[in-house]
């Protein structure tokens, strides 16, 4: 899976313009903060952020720091899902948590060489369910946890293809 395919299952669940009061990260679009846009320069009203924007956004933010390009294919979407949704350092520590290693947030060429040495489609199914067992701690869960559950198991499924 390249950046672009996804981007598209990202964007899938990321939605358009939203401002849920619950969300703590305020009003997104696209499934970008209005703090992350301001970070990359964006100065103009969140509703109407270009898809060009956000995908320049996903990419240096997200797909790049978790080294998408470099990990297996089946980890590539639940990696970078998992990154977008919960931050990078933590979807980081969660694939370097499974594959043992220092879990530092960053990956570097020990995380990759033992992360090649895991099957890879049991090693996404198991970050699924390292990542769901996060997410149903949060106190948010009760408001987006189906959407969340929903996303994981898509990713899955999608990993299963």
């Amino acid at each position: 899976m390249n950046f672009e395919q996804a981007l598209a299952k990202v964007l899938a669940h990321e939605g358009g313009f939203v401002d849920h009061p619950r969300d703590p990260g305020g009003a997104t679009n696209y499934g970008i903060t209005q703090a992350v846009a301001r970070q990359h320069g964006y100065q103009g009203d969140m509703r109407d952020l270009p898809r060009a924007t956000a995908a320049r956004i996903y990419e240096m933010s997200y797909w790049i720091p978790i080294r998408a390009d470099d990990l297996p294919d089946a980890l590539r979407l639940p990696v970078f899902d998992a990154a977008v949704n919960s931050g990078v350092r933590r979807a980081v520590q969660w694939l370097q948590e499974l594959v043992g290693t220092q879990q530092d947030g960053l990956i570097g060429p020990i995380t990759l060489a033992a992360v090649r040495n895991q099957n890879p489609h049991r090693l996404a199914a198991r970050y699924a369910g390292r990542r769901l067992m996060f997410l149903t701690q949060l106190p948010t869960w009760d408001a987006f946890g189906r959407g969340w559950a929903r996303r994981v198991a898509g990713n899955l499924l999608d990993e299963r293809g």
